[in-house]
């Protein structure tokens, strides 16, 4: 029988795609409850991954030593050592690992910690492990879609991705990005702003990643979520006994980020007191745990960021002077979506392709109706805001589009202040004054008068202009 050239060349492609092996991903559960265990053993093995599990910190470990795995779901709470340090020595030892906490929902606040510290994401028990399965996925869908982005030219305006986020290619993104260029490689102490949403974290990974300290740890923090009492305790540790509740010796998120990145996201919300000794090690390398006399040397390099105004919390004694001028020797400043529509088209067909994976659907874009009403909202949540959307869209779209009916209401209409609105601003400007009044602008007494945090209450007192006279 003879066959041509053509027949040979399909015959030889059908082979070599035929023997191409599968890469089947592999897990390591870690949970104390046997039980729970076994059911999520048995479920992810239906699914065709190769899975372990381990019921302690030791034996996790032991395991990933061993073989490193894809992704590791860990119970937060664990006999004699929580999950939050086996994700901490993950991070440091092995980055590139999909970390997903298992919490119950009273400890959401510890498990959003774990987010900062690098967990990919949290998942509240009791659940469906259906979820975990959509979580599992698209954590390996955004994996895989940063092994085959093929960068462009500069030229070419190709988008650039990094991390869970596009890059831009607006005049205020290029110039923004050769700035992170020169200041990573030195020791300058770099402060980033910029509204919620717009990926500070994502900037201060870059330059981590291109400085010289880009193989030692990178360890983020939201001093938003920190515990006002605690968190001198979260950032230097503390030793057994220092205060009611400390069981045991802690290692602060300093001593975690020795020889590499401490990132603090919203600084400003970090007491005056915990902003002296901040201030003390930055400057003398040294922190000293709650509760010890002894001192640590630290190496770390320290990026901050901050969605507030800073230079107003300054002038009216909310944060100080000293640690302002400590924090911010280069500034980056990037920009919201409503400064850079251009980009907008690209971070949607990004993150359609993730969501594609995600939910196993392939939408092909979006219809130009929909693609202009998403082009000119406001974006008040930025990059964060934007995924989250187009997450909604793809899961509920029947269509091979992005339509018009798909998205929500208030996307299609102008935002307006009424009268009622109006009427209420006028109210709550009034209420801020009295708080600050009574408490003779005690900042940390007015916001627990407002029932807010004081983060808060600063936002406020910028939006109504009220300043200590």
């Amino acid at each position: 029988m003879h066959i041509t050239n053509q027949e040979k060349t399909e015959l030889i492609a059908l082979a070599k795609n035929t023997s191409k092996k599968v890469e089947t991903k592999s897990i390591l559960i870690v949970e104390d409850d046997i039980t729970f265990s076994r059911m999520l053993q048995a479920w992810f093995k239906k699914k065709d991954y190769k899975v372990v599990s381990a019921s302690k910190a030791s034996e996790a470990r032991k395991r990933i030593k061993e073989e490193v795995p894809d992704a590791v779901i860990c119970d937060l709470r664990l006999p004699g050592e929580d999950g939050i340090s086996i994700l901490a020595w993950i991070k440091t030892h092995y980055p590139k690992v999909v970390v997903i906490m298992m919490t119950s929902y009273a400890d959401i606040q510890s498990a959003v910690s774990a987010i900062k510290l690098g967990a990919y994401d949290y998942i509240s028990k009791p659940f469906n492990p259906e979820q975990l399965f959509l979580k599992i996925n698209e954590a390996f869908s955004e994996e895989d879609e940063l092994e085959e982005e093929e960068i462009g030219s500069e030229k070419d305006k190709k988008p650039v991705t990094s991390g869970k986020y596009v890059q831009g290619t607006t005049e205020e993104y290029v110039k923004l990005y050769e700035y992170v260029d020169l200041v990573a490689p030195t020791k300058l102490a770099v402060l980033i702003k910029g509204e919620s949403g717009v990926g500070k974290e994502h900037i201060a990974r870059m330059i981590h990643e291109k400085s010289s300290v880009s193989s030692g740890p990178f360890v983020a923090v939201d001093c938003g979520v920190l515990s006002k009492d605690l968190a001198a305790s979260d950032l230097f540790g503390h030793v057994k006994g220092a205060f009611t509740g400390a069981l045991n010796d802690k290692t602060g998120f300093f001593v975690s980020a020795n020889k590499g990145t401490l990132f603090l996201d919203e600084i400003g919300n970090l007491s005056i007191d915990v902003q002296t000794q901040l201030l003390r090690a930055l400057q003398e390398k040294k922190i000293k745990p709650v509760g010890s006399e002894k001192e640590i040397k630290v190496d770390v390099r320290v990026i901050t960021a901050t969605n507030e105004d800073i230079e107003f919390a300054v002038d009216n004694g909310y944060f100080r002077q000293d640690l302002f001028h400590r924090i911010c020797e280069f500034v980056l400043e990037i920009p919201s979506l409503r400064e850079s529509k251009e980009d907008i088209p690209n971070f949607l067909n990004h993150f359609l392709k993730i969501s594609n994976r995600t939910f196993r659907k392939k939408i092909l874009g979006f219809s130009p109706e929909a693609l202009e009403i998403l082009v000119n909202y406001d974006w008040p949540g930025n990059i964060r805001e934007l995924k989250n959307i187009v997450n909604r869209l793809v899961l509920i779209e029947t269509e091979k589009y992005i339509s018009v009916k798909s998205i929500p209401d208030h996307f299609k209409r102008k935002r307006e202040q009424t009268v009622e609105e109006l009427i209420h601003s006028q109210e709550e400007k009034k209420q801020i004054e009295d708080a600050l009044k009574i408490t003779q602008f005690n900042i940390l007494r007015a916001a627990a008068l407002l029932n807010i945090d004081t983060k808060k209450l600063y936002t406020k007192m910028k939006l109504y202009n009220i300043v200590h006279v």
